[in-house]
């Protein structure tokens, strides 16, 4: 009858092992001993406060140089008394070494480095290159706290500079979005910096405008197109013409729904008339008027 207990497989011992491998064996074998008899020596952990530990055992750079340093001259001084070699007393390798040559014309003697030097030493320092770690969608804006929803900004830059809009929201990026209405200065929808307008004291109330979700940095991604052809390029009837940037439906839909609600706003207000004409003129200066001295 066949037992069902399997026999372990043994290690074949025809084949050979590494010196290395033996001698690991070899000891692992003496403890194991060791171990079973009882007469394995625990080897003493090394405590800077105990007085087991050494002077080489104390951290000599950064921050733990100061914070070990009186440790570090106790243990110097301790390894001093008994003879043990320190920093100053021990005996360094020499990094050169002068070797005698034959030969009546070549020196005699030659300098040798005892350790390899680099074949290759770059003619810059080039600064190593750090992971990034404060991604900018992470970055903390800070927006004037003159510019909340509904204040009236004037344009400083761009192709609508000098005209006045309304200031709907700030978006993730800390840009902000704000209209003309369009029907009035004929501004549409648009990003722009804060640095780039002046916050007025004018203000209306929005907080009855409700401006769809989807309008948001992504929502202003232009789509490539296609370049212009080049002058050696045949100009034939085949070459199709540069397209120029024209606005979605869904984009003039979206400005029609905000603009609406944006002058049923206005409407509401008591001072609607000064607030139309006010929004569909230009900002400009005349004689002996200075911005700085100015309120808004």
């Amino acid at each position: 009858m066949v037992s069902s207990k399997v026999a372990a497989a043994k290690p074949d011992s025809s084949k050979k092992l590494r010196p290395s491998k033996v001698k690991s064996l070899a000891k692992y074998e003496a403890k194991k001993k060791a171990r079973a008899a009882g007469t394995l020596k625990k080897k003493p952990k090394q405590n800077l406060l105990s007085g087991t530990a050494t002077w080489k055992v104390v951290y000599k750079s950064g921050t733990w140089r100061f914070v070990h340093r009186p440790t570090e001259n106790k243990l110097k001084a301790k390894a001093k008394a008994e003879g043990k070699p320190t920093n100053e007393t021990r005996k360094f390798k020499k990094s050169i070494v002068v070797k005698p040559i034959k030969g009546e014309k070549n020196g005699e003697t030659r300098e040798v480095h005892t350790v390899k030097r680099k074949a290759y030493y770059p003619t810059l320092k080039t600064p190593k290159k750090h992971r990034a770690r404060g991604l900018f969608k992470n970055h903390k804006r800070n927006i004037r706290p003159t510019l909340t929803p509904g204040t009236i900004v004037i344009l400083l830059t761009g192709v609508h500079k000098g005209k006045r809009a309304v200031l709907l929201k700030t978006l993730d990026t800390g840009l902000l979005l704000i209209t003309g209405p369009f029907i009035l200065n004929a501004i549409p929808m648009r990003r722009v910096h804060q640095g780039h307008v002046i916050a007025t004291k004018t203000k209306l109330d929005i907080s009855s405008v409700k401006i769809p979700e989807e309008i948001d940095d992504k929502y202003f991604k232009r789509t490539l197109l296609k370049k212009k052809p080049k002058k050696n390029e045949s100009k034939s009837l085949f070459v199709q013409k540069p397209k120029t940037y024209r606005p979605t439906e869904k984009r003039k839909s979206d400005q029609k729904l905000v603009d609406a609600q944006v002058l049923d706003v206005i409407k509401k207000h008591k001072d609607k008339k000064s607030f139309f004409l006010y929004l569909s003129s230009m900002f400009g200066l005349r004689n002996n008027q200075y911005p700085h001295r100015m309120q808004f």
